[in-house]
């Protein structure tokens, strides 16, 4: 029995040495690895202690991340059978100085042109050259000669609800006019002098394709139409158009062309006028 006692206690030391063993195996690495750290914050603090005399932390300008120049809303396709998706125009790196000619040819004679206004409305041109990119407004009707003096035109469905799935807010709406002046003084210009270029949506502030070609003089109390540019040729042709007779358009206005009026093509061609680091948007739609 006393042997047997012998050999548990034995065993017992056995065990406990080693215990001890490791914690101390332990302890001693828990010191090595605490005196490695402290080495190392040390050798950092002398590391960026050189870098800051050295000028390593001197202010530098930051770079700054491209700002969003124009914002669209998405519009509900399925809600509305009108509207055509053909992508959204990008958001950043649009020129918004300068001009881009737009030239529209229909079935009426020569061809109509314009200058797009980019400092004024540099989304609408946007818009308007994305869709141009996409044929968007080819071989479609100018549904309406406003009572306004106007031709509308850019709704494929000459509905006047259809457009793009996208929209985007007024640009350059022109502030009201002062009542004339009883001292005889001349009249100011009009709102929308023949040969303006403005957007028309429905609802007001929803803009997409439609726009407004004036071939008269138009000077509302409370203006709601964008102008967005002006027409550079073929005013003539314009006024030949808003001269035809209209025919009820299906909702008892009279407005609509009694002749198809046809786009037959419609371009936009690239910056012009403009500082030369200024650059045309891209053809490629964003994301969504």
């Amino acid at each position: 029995m006393a042997s047997s006692r012998d050999r548990q206690r034995k065993l017992a030391r056995a065990k406990l040495d080693r215990q001890l063993a490791r914690r101390a195996a332990a302890a001693k690495r828990r010191r090595q690895i605490q005196a490695g750290v402290g080495a190392a914050v040390v050798l950092a603090l002398i590391v960026l202690g050189s870098a800051w005399a050295l000028g390593a932390f001197d202010s530098k300008p930051a770079q700054k991340a491209a700002e969003d120049v124009c914002l669209w809303t998405p519009q509900d396709g399925g809600a509305n059978a009108n509207l055509k998706d053909v992508g959204r125009p990008g958001t950043t790196g649009l020129p918004t100085s300068g001009t881009r000619p737009m030239t529209v040819t229909t079935n009426q004679g020569a061809p109509i042109t314009a200058e797009l206004d980019l400092a004024s409305a540099p989304c609408a041109a946007a818009s308007i050259a994305h869709l141009a990119g996409r044929s968007f407004y080819d071989n479609t009707t100018c549904h309406e000669i406003t009572t306004e003096g106007a031709l509308r035109c850019g709704d494929p469905s000459g509905t006047g609800i259809g457009g793009p799935t996208y929209s985007f807010y007024d640009e350059n709406v022109p502030t009201p006019a002062p009542s004339p002046s009883a001292s005889g003084a001349p009249a100011p210009a009009p709102a929308y002098p023949k040969g303006t270029v403005a957007m028309i949506a429905n609802p007001p502030g929803a803009n997409g394709s439609q726009f407004l070609l004036f071939f008269k003089d138009f000077n509302p109390a409370e203006p709601k139409y964008p102008v967005i540019g002006k027409i550079t040729g073929g005013l003539d042709v314009l006024a030949k158009i808003g001269a035809l007779p209209t025919v009820d358009n299906g909702s008892g206005a009279k407005v609509k062309p009694k002749t198809d009026v046809v786009i037959q093509s419609l371009t936009v061609g690239e910056v012009q006028n403009a500082p030369a680091a200024t650059s045309a948007p891209s053809a490629s739609p964003s994301a969504g």
